[in-house]
């Protein structure tokens, strides 16, 4: 067998190991990245007999499947599904339970799959007892791992329907450790039939405090679907597609079609089609429910008896009861229970001494449920409980930006210590004004045409784009009143629910006793587009209006949002008299909508937090660290003369800037820098002053690393600068111009600088930036509309973002008029007055004077002094006296041997005292009978510069 020709040259051999290294790293990749099936989990179906009431001979039969760890006994996890789905609904969520541990067991609730039984929905002697006693059964079979005392360890999770159980399970039933409810209600009512006004805003100081107040808004869309879903065949019973997650690549059509589910019932599954004789008004419910549900539809309002019924099914009626730990789940993405639901919930368990986790995602019945990463956390969360560990408490939400280009949203995590308001500080609240006159706003006969707001179900594709949305929301021509605030200065996320002051007077002309209204918040871009966030709605009714058309005023809490409002955004509020997913009165009416008190601030919540990224799957790190580890020692082979080690000297590390021995020698041995040493310390502002040719751009070149020194080093913060050092990021510079692209504003040059240098934006502190440079609403127009001075500032701009350590500022007054020279020296000096150190090089002797606290005087590229400002300017031989009679002074001092250049200005006489002691010259003039009120040195630093460089400069 002939031998492989192998690369005789060194060249060649390099290039055949790369190639080596390339398929062994592609091979690993492919190892590490493959595709395993996870592992089967064994499970076990039963049809259970179940009492149909307390005390009852009647049975219903509840069908179970049972999922089963690689061990057992277990902690166990009771797995409840959404309303209208059944128990295959979530056979996925089941296994991956199991699959970490959990011995999992759903079933299908009263009324749907092949249970039998009336749906109650959630009624404590119906399906609330049922759960009771499938811990029974769980107990009884020797699954579950218990304790000491023969306790069992159970969890209890669920969506929506299934995440009511979970609390109302937890209220009643001690032998739960430890719930995680997802996307679930607080009060049924409340949900249902909502009330934003209230004559006071909520006294709760968490983010999402909803107003709840009584005789609400019936929300008849979401409710028709959820009577539909109880009449027809099963669905999954909640969103089906998984709601996009930070750092995953997220299929394009989920957001949007997420909540489909729970809209529009899908085909039977697991038997749970229509039955025979099932052609009944009331469908699968009890007469209880369909009683209070045909009251609603059919009037748009609900009695006490029915907000009984509603209370009594919800967790508000367990919630003081609920000691164990919880993690509230809750969708950022939900207008059928917003984030006000779970802030109830987590301040009424918190307030019974539980211990509660709240999580925003971004989905919800609208937006899509939880991803893996979501769900991975729930699991953890239930897991740490009932093994005996703290899960913790903390608080986290996710910020959806814009989309990315595969047509995927891009979201980001924020996490906070605390919920704020339930133990800690009440929750941040941002001012901004509104404006808006009084404006009269019509119902017309029947409520129709109706405003839109969004379809239920689909309202997370509505939300995602001003494009979009423009599809799903429509407000009608004199059915609305709008309130906009000013553009915001730079990006404010809103993180719950606003309020705002409103007053709603009744036309005397043809008055009303009440007002139905309809509260939204749309964001509204620089070019007009607007987005409704969440397709959120407030519904509020205002009773008691005067005839005589009096205001009433009222406090209307908007729904909880998380939404980026962008720098130049403004935020419109629009308050309409109908909405078609709201039952309205059919009547005509007109009514006056104005801001209480001719002008009101919109308050919005604010929840500061640390952005965090999202972990890479185990495949992908286990293969991307193999490749850069084979990389890595294919790059140590070829090039290890050329490695060296970072130089840092410790004792610099707090000094700015540290300059020894620098020199810089072109071909043709010419030498623009040669030996020069000084040093920066922290707060100064240093003026490198020289004229034309004396080496300081050639000085600023080296020490952002664009040239290399031919001897010496600069040191920036104790690092030796290099080309290309890490610690270059810790400075700022504006040298030799700047170049900006003029078809663009000076915000969005700026934004756009700042992505190329790879760093996170919330670092970029654009604000404080801009706010130092003084550009003001400059910032938004476009460059090549600037003058000088405004390009000269956002070049400071610029330099300043991130807010570095060190600035170094190559002539930034150049070109710039007086005025405009004036501006520049407040900017650098508030720069300065921020603790930082600002590195200036200029010819401009008065501006270095005015400007900086040091000085370092260059000549022909060598140092010829160094120091304070008012020690070099005051180093001359020059001496001011302020006098009575400048005129006898002046000759007084002309007569001493050695005085010359005397020089009157005002009170004021200058000499040049050529070494004599101002003593002896104060002596001379009080002997020629003048009086002397002051005498010290002239300073002037141009006379001190002069005197350094001579007249060759």
């Amino acid at each position: 067998m002939p031998r492989l020709p192998l690369p005789r040259s060194r060249r060649g051999r390099l290039t055949a190991l790369g190639a080596v290294v390339v398929v062994l790293a592609a091979a690993t990749v492919l190892w590490a990245t493959r595709d395993t099936a996870p592992p089967a989990v064994p499970t076990q179906d039963a049809l259970i007999d179940m009492p149909a009431a307390p005390g009852s001979a009647d049975q219903v039969k509840i069908d179970t499947t049972t999922y089963l760890p690689a061990t057992v006994p277990a902690p166990a996890v009771l797995l409840a599904h959404g309303f209208g789905g059944d128990k295959t609904s979530v056979a996925d969520d089941a296994r991956e339970l199991a699959r970490k541990g959990f011995v999992v067991m759903t079933w299908s609730a009263r009324g749907f799959g092949k249970s039998t039984g009336k749906i109650g929905l959630n009624d404590p002697d119906g399906e609330v007892a049922d759960a009771s006693r499938l811990i029974d059964r769980l107990v009884a079979q020797h699954q579950v791992t218990t304790d000491s005392s023969g306790d069992p360890k159970i969890a209890v999770t669920g969506a929506s329907y299934g995440g009511a159980l979970s609390l109302l399970l937890a209220g009643t039933d001690k032998r739960v450790d430890a719930i995680a409810p997802v996307i679930t209600y607080n009060d049924l009512g409340q949900a249902l039939v909502p009330n934003a006004a209230a004559p006071k805003a909520p006294a709760a100081g968490t983010p999402a405090a909803g107003a709840f107040a009584t005789d609400g808004v019936f929300k008849k869309s979401w409710a028709g679907i959820f009577f539909s879903a109880g009449s027809g065949p099963a669905s999954s019973g909640a969103p089906s597609a998984d709601a996009p997650e930070a750092g995953q690549a997220t299929d394009t059509g989920s957001t949007g079609a997420a909540g489909a589910a729970a809209a529009v019932p899908a085909a039977p599954s697991g038997g749970g089609g229509p039955r025979a004789g099932s052609a009944d008004p009331c469908g699968r419910f009890t007469a209880a429910v369909c009683k209070a549900y045909t009251e609603l539809g059919t009037t748009g309002a609900s009695s006490q008896a029915s907000l009984d019924l509603l209370r009594r099914v919800s967790p508000v009626s367990v919630t003081s009861r609920i000691t164990v730990p919880t993690m509230l789940v809750q969708g950022e993405s939900d207008t059928l229970f917003g984030l006000d639901q779970a802030d109830a919930t987590a301040r009424q368990i918190t307030a019974a001494g539980g211990k509660v986790k709240t999580v925003w995602y971004t989905g919800g019945h609208d937006g899509g449920k939880p991803g893996p990463q979501l769900r991975g956390k729930i699991g953890d969360f239930l897991w740490t409980a009932v093994t005996g560990g703290d899960p913790g408490t903390g608080f986290s939400y996710d910020v959806q930006g814009t989309l990315r280009a595969n047509g995927t949203p891009s979201v980001r995590t924020v996490n906070a210590a605390a919920y704020p308001g339930l133990t800690g500080p009440a929750t941040e609240r941002r001012l901004l004004p509104m404006s808006g006159p009084v404006q009269p706003v019509v119902r017309p006969a029947g409520a129709n045409p109706a405003a839109v707001s969004g379809i239920p179900g689909l309202n997370g594709l509505a939300s995602s784009t001003s494009r979009l949305g423009a599809l799903f929301s429509n407000d009608p021509p004199g059915q609305a009143a709008q309130f906009t605030t000013a553009p915001v200065d730079g990006q404010v996320v809103v993180s719950g629910a606003a309020t705002v002051r409103l007053q709603v007077a009744a036309d005397p002309a043809q008055p009303q006793p009440e007002a139905v209204l309809f509260a939204k918040l749309y964001d509204v871009g620089q070019d007009g587009s607007r987005v409704l966030p969440a397709n959120a709605i407030a519904p509020f009714r205002v009773s008691g209006l005067p005839a005589n058309g009096n205001p009433v005023e009222v406090t209307v809490t908007l729904p909880g949002i998380v939404r980026p409002i962008e720098g130049g955004h403004s935020l419109r509020l629009v308050v309409g008299t109908t909405d078609q997913a709201f039952a309205a009165p059919a009547a005509p009416a007109v009514f006056r909508v104005a801001l209480a008190g001719g002008g009101a601030a919109l308050a919005l919540p604010v929840v500061p937090g640390t952005s965090v990224g999202t972990p890479a799957p185990v495949g992908q790190i286990v293969g991307i660290a193999v490749t850069l580890a084979i990389a890595l020692a294919a790059v140590l082979f070829a090039a290890l003369r050329r490695r060296r080690a970072t130089d840092v000297d410790p004792e610099l590390a707090t000094t700015p800037l540290v300059i020894e021995g620098l020199r810089k020698t072109y071909a043709g041995g010419f030498v623009a820098v040669n030996d020069l040493s000084f040093r920066v310390e922290p707060g100064q502002v240093l003026g490198l002053l020289g004229p034309n040719g004396a080496g300081k751009t050639t000085t600023l070149r080296m020490l952002m690393g664009l040239i290399t020194p031919t001897e010496g080093s600069i040191r920036v913060f104790g690092h030796k600068i290099t080309a290309g050092a890490p610690v270059l990021s810790r400075i700022g510079s504006f040298v030799e111009g700047s170049g900006f692209l003029p078809h663009l504003s000076g915000r969005e040059n700026l934004r756009l600088y700042w992505a190329s240098t790879g760093r996170p934006a919330e670092k970029a502190h654009f604000g404080e930036a801009l706010e130092i440079a003084g550009l003001g609403t400059a910032v938004d127009r476009r460059v090549r509309t600037y003058s000088q001075g405004m390009r000269q500032r956002l070049a400071i701009a610029q330099a300043m973002l991130g807010l570095p350590e060190l600035m170094v500022l190559d002539e930034p007054t150049n070109g710039l008029d007086p005025p405009q020279i004036h501006q520049m020296r407040e900017v650098l000096q508030r720069y300065a007055a921020t603790g930082r150190t600002v590195v200036v090089s200029s010819h401009l002797l008065a501006e270095v004077e005015q400007t900086c606290t040091h000085v370092v005087v260059m000549h022909r590229g060598a140092l010829v002094a160094s120091g304070e400002v008012g020690e070099l300017a005051a180093a001359g031989g020059e001496a001011t006296f302020r006098v009575d009679d400048p005129a006898a002074a002046a000759a007084a001092l002309k007569a001493i041997a050695g005085v010359s250049t005397v020089d009157v200005e005002g009170d004021l006489v200058h000499a040049d005292l050529d070494g004599l002691p101002r003593a002896e010259a104060v002596a001379a003039l009080v002997r020629a009978g003048v009086a002397v009120e002051q005498a010290g040195p002239r300073r002037r630093l141009e006379d001190a510069f002069l005197q350094l460089v001579g007249d060759q400069s």
